[in-house]
């Protein structure tokens, strides 16, 4: 792999976790004046529109009928069920806690993409997977909060399930039609099942504030569109698991972003899991012998 590729990946990494470390905080000042799934509706609407501009500049072609219901699916797994169910659990359950269980994704991911596709990580790659989700657990831990067993905790690990199936499948597509053309497909198709959620959702336009909608708007736009089409990108380069691997950094992030965007302080427990979860984001991505590279590029299929 040339370096300019490895830079690329990298830099989609860090956007990656960036952006989606501040859709948390972004989620918890959107609740304030919107239901769950009035966030979601909002915020993926905006998400639409901007894919919708997108599609038309690049003019990307429409999806083959015998594609339709596997694109459907994803959309309502990977958006849709996603999403919903991660807005409704954090209404009971706290970020730091909710940090923790999202991070099992990868983990889902990386078995699922195994016994579908074949697709191996390497002695390295768990090790740094469980080496990752251990720094989560220390970091999520170092907030203090206690972590119930309760529906918002079920409803988190079925967002972090459904979100895994997404992108185990979404390789064949992306390979199909282009990263930005699929994700265009998938987030309008989950876009079309929130529309379950728009009763009442111009009333709360009109009542919330304007920061509060700001931030909606800014979900929409940052943490929806730039990191599904950098993590599509990704994994049609290096496979599903590798791809996943850099999301155990999002929580650490999240901190930091909700220290300067909302004040909370994160406890030295917390930076220390943070850190952790680098060495073990960094294990398991990062290889010495490019053959490994060229080997994970070439995808599964077979």
């Amino acid at each position: 792999m040339s370096k300019h590729a490895k830079f690329a990946i990298a830099a989609s990494h860090s956007l990656i976790i960036v952006l989606w470390a501040s859709a948390f905080v972004g989620i918890r000042v959107g609740l304030t004046a919107y239901t769950p799934g009035q966030l979601s509706l909002l915020r993926f609407l905006t998400g639409s529109a901007l894919l919708l501009m997108l599609a038309a500049m690049f003019r990307i072609r429409l999806p083959e009928r015998k594609d339709v219901p596997m694109i459907l699916l994803l959309g309502f797994l990977g958006f849709f069920v996603y999403h919903a169910a991660l807005n409704y659990g954090e209404q009971t359950v706290s970020a730091g806690a909710a940090s923790l269980f999202v991070a099992t994704t990868p983990i889902f991911a990386s078995l699922l993409a195994l016994f579908f596709f074949r697709e191996r990580f390497g002695i390295r790659g768990w090790i740094g997977a469980v080496v990752g989700f251990g720094g989560v657990a220390v970091s999520a831990w170092g907030t203090g909060e206690p972590i119930a067993a309760n529906g918002g905790v079920l409803l988190i690990l079925i967002a972090s399930l459904a979100e895994s199936v997404y992108f185990t499948f979404q390789k064949p597509f992306i390979e199909k039609y282009g990263f930005l053309a699929f994700t265009a497909y998938t987030i309008w198709a989950g876009t079309l099942f929130m529309l379950f959620f728009s009763p009442g959702l111009g009333q709360a336009v009109m009542n919330a504030p304007f920061e509060v909608t700001a931030s909606v708007l800014y979900l929409g736009i940052f943490p929806t569109v730039l990191p599904y089409l950098a993590l599509a990108f990704i994994t049609a380069r290096v496979g599903t698991s590798e791809a996943t691997s850099s999301l155990y950094l999002t929580p650490a992030c999240a901190y930091v972003i909700g220290w300067i965007w909302l004040g909370e302080v994160p406890s030295l427990l917390s930076l220390i899991g943070g850190a952790i979860a680098l060495g073990g984001v960094l294990l398991a991505t990062v290889h010495s012998d490019p053959r490994t590279d060229t080997a994970k590029s070439m995808g599964t299929a077979s």
